[in-house]
């Protein structure tokens, strides 16, 4: 998918003017931040609307009327402020690293983003809060997301995961150890890429 292509399809998304010119201005401070720490590669901000924005905005559109959203270690924002745009549901983003969280936060305020609430802390440390979905698009393998993050999941949350080329691999890592309903989306950016959906998440029963 190429700049132009991007800008099309997310012009065909349906959301308002208003909604789009606040992903062009989140670009343009994005552009601005990467000057002053590294959010995201410098070269791929040449490809910024396929590469982040709408690989991040696809994950919204797998759930568009969810009523919560938790995204982990939003980093540059990516999904999470992208997310937060598109919806208006609360969006909680988690993100240890305090230059990050700074960052996030005056996005989030220039933005006019009120339902963004940011922790500024390591997962383990954020308070149990129940979502209806779950994100993560670079927080770690799918075994130890799963175990760290199952606390904020409820019986009917839907887990929205973009794990590259490497969805499969990850999804038969937790084959032994979690149930749930599994299956794979492909994503719209990049055909070699897949984005791992899952519901009804749980730990498997230990034998002993």
């Amino acid at each position: 998918m190429d700049e132009d292509a991007a800008k099309a399809w997310l012009a065909d998304l349906g959301v308002s003017r208003e909604t789009l010119a606040r992903i062009d201005r989140f670009v343009e401070m994005l552009h601005e931040e990467n000057g002053r720490q590294n959010l995201v590669s410098a070269a791929s901000l040449d490809h910024v609307y396929a590469r982040h924005i709408v690989d991040s905005a696809q994950l919204w559109r797998l759930a568009p009327d969810a009523g919560s959203w938790l995204d982990l270690g939003s980093g540059a924002g990516l999904p999470g402020l992208v997310l937060a745009i598109l919806t208006e549901a609360p969006v909680i983003l988690v993100e240890s690293r305090r230059l990050r969280t700074d960052w996030l936060q005056r996005a989030a305020d220039a933005l006019r983003l009120d339902n963004v609430r940011i922790e500024a802390a390591r997962l383990e440390l954020v308070p149990e809060t129940p979502v209806d979905v779950i994100t993560a698009r670079a927080f770690a393998p799918l075994p130890r997301l799963f175990a760290l993050a199952h606390r904020f999941s409820h019986g009917k949350t839907c887990w929205i995961l973009p794990k590259g080329r490497s969805a499969a691999e990850e999804l038969a890592s937790v084959a032994t150890t979690w149930h749930g309903n599994f299956h794979m989306e492909p994503s719209v950016t990049d055909p070699d890429s897949a984005i791992i959906v899952a519901h009804g998440v749980k730990p498997k029963g230990v034998r002993r």
